[in-house]
């Protein structure tokens, strides 16, 4: 019987990476073709690995708690009796620390710290020499002498001061007459300043000007290091927004009929709650089929146009967003996209979702209805053509031929690639949409 390589998966279209969680076989266990192997966090989710080779887990390269770029070697099935020798030596070294976990040659390369130097005029305060690379050790300077009340000086009490610390501790509100000046002959010079500025003593209020109030102790800010999934978000987005050539099409529809039609349907027993996203979800599904050109991508020389449906649902998650995928949407009434909508969320938040969940939606939809948000433009999922952004149902005052009146509106855009489809075909796919969503027993059928 063959080696079979353990490898690490590309289980999401961003994935360039995959840490281990942990091992659910371990070295010497016997493991068909289809057992789960290891549990792999990915910048999405955590999946669980498969076996696509029978025999005996002879060598695990890659330990729980490590990371490895796809297609690396993390492992080796085989018989007791095959020689893995020459594979398993084929596993590179281990992945390089981070930048945040490792300096640069470049870095490593640099002293640790560089002595500060002292300032000799108030030129150099304001135009600092380039820097020449690591400086002599300087002679150590005695530190500013405290705050204190400077006596008169020989021209009558006049400060010396210079022009620079004059403004920093105008600006700082610091009373030049309560510094010792370290300069040449006790003038007063920047270092001076911003050393007075931290003595609370010395922070006065200038003559007929208020004092100023002390800021709040603590920590101004932090730094957080990306989540995985933040990082993968910020490396796609730029990807989607600033190459793909974004147009919106925004529609305004009636959900008087569609919200009545959900009060009765979850005042049945023993059926699935169904929300407003699955009602749109729906509509969009039955419309794509109408409209292929819309669930569609750009392929370079060719768009791809599919015949099914696989919908993508933003789910919101504490450290950023994942969009899992409804497959075949099309062919499922309503009660099973609402079903199945509620479980892909409840495992996106759980991060349990499977790897074809991950990936290979046609079309996506964003509901920032939950918030109240009103309307907003959602940015295209490569290489997805078009997204569907859908506000909040909103009671407002609306015109009727009878009138006056009370209506539930909700509004929704659609951002679409240009290079896949032109303004007229999206017009098109939103009416239909619009149509299914104010009929709404369409739905149901």
């Amino acid at each position: 019987m063959a080696v079979t390589k353990v490898q690490m998966p590309k289980l999401s279209e961003a994935m360039e990476s995959g840490k281990i969680i942990k091992w659910l076989k371990k070295e010497g266990d016997r493991v068909q073709s289809g057992d789960i192997l290891a549990e792999v966090e990915t910048d999405k989710a955590d999946v669980e690995m498969e076996a696509f080779g029978s025999g005996v887990l002879r060598k695990i390269l890659v330990p729980a708690g490590e990371k490895a770029p796809v297609g690396a070697l993390i492992g080796v099935i085989a018989e007791p009796g095959e020689d893995i020798a020459a594979v398993a030596a084929q596993a590179g070294a281990p992945p390089a620390p981070a930048p945040s976990e490792a300096a640069s040659p470049e870095e490593s390369r640099r002293p640790a710290a560089v002595p500060p130097q002292p300032r000799r005029e108030d030129h150099a305060e304001r135009s600092p020499a380039p820097s020449r690379g690591p400086a002599a050790p300087a002679r150590p300077m005695a530190p500013a002498a405290p705050a204190q009340r400077v006596p008169g000086g020989p021209d009558g009490g006049r400060v010396k001061a210079s022009p620079l610390a004059r403004k920093i501790a105008a600006q700082s509100g610091v009373d030049l007459k309560l510094i010792q000046g370290s300069g040449p002959g006790g003038r007063i010079v920047r270092r001076d300043v911003e050393a007075a500025g931290a003595e609370p003593a010395a922070v006065a209020a200038t003559a007929g000007a208020p004092a100023r109030v002390a800021a709040a102790p603590g920590v101004e800010f932090e730094d957080r290091p990306l989540t995985p999934m933040r990082a993968a978000i910020a490396k796609r987005m730029p990807l989607s927004k600033a190459p793909v050539p974004h147009f919106y099409v925004t529609s305004e529809i009636a959900m008087d009929q569609a919200w009545e039609l959900r009060e009765q349907l979850n005042g049945l027993e023993g059926q699935a709650k169904i929300s407003v996203n699955d009602f749109v979800v729906r509509a969009c599904a039955l419309a794509l089929l109408q409209h292929p050109g819309v669930n569609a991508s750009f392929q370079g020389e060719s768009i791809r146009v599919f015949h099914r449906v696989h919908m993508g649902i933003a789910v919101a998650l504490e450290d950023g967003l994942i969009t899992p995928v409804l497959r075949d949407a099309h062919a499922k009434s309503l009660a099973q996209v609402a079903v199945e909508s509620r479980d892909l969320a409840e495992r996106a938040r759980q991060r349990k979702l499977r790897t074809q969940e991950l990936s290979g939606a046609t079309f996506s939809i964003s509901n920032l209805g939950m918030f109240d948000v009103a309307d907003f433009s959602a940015i295209i999922n490569p290489p997805e053509g078009a997204i569907l952004a859908v506000g909040a149902v909103r009671t407002v005052p609306v015109v009727t031929d009878a009138g006056l009146g009370v209506g539930r509106r909700m509004a929704v855009t659609l951002s679409c690639d240009h290079r896949v489809m032109d303004g007229a075909m999206g017009a098109r796919f939103l009416q239909d949409v619009r149509r299914l969503l104010e009929a709404p027993l369409r739905l149901l059928v």
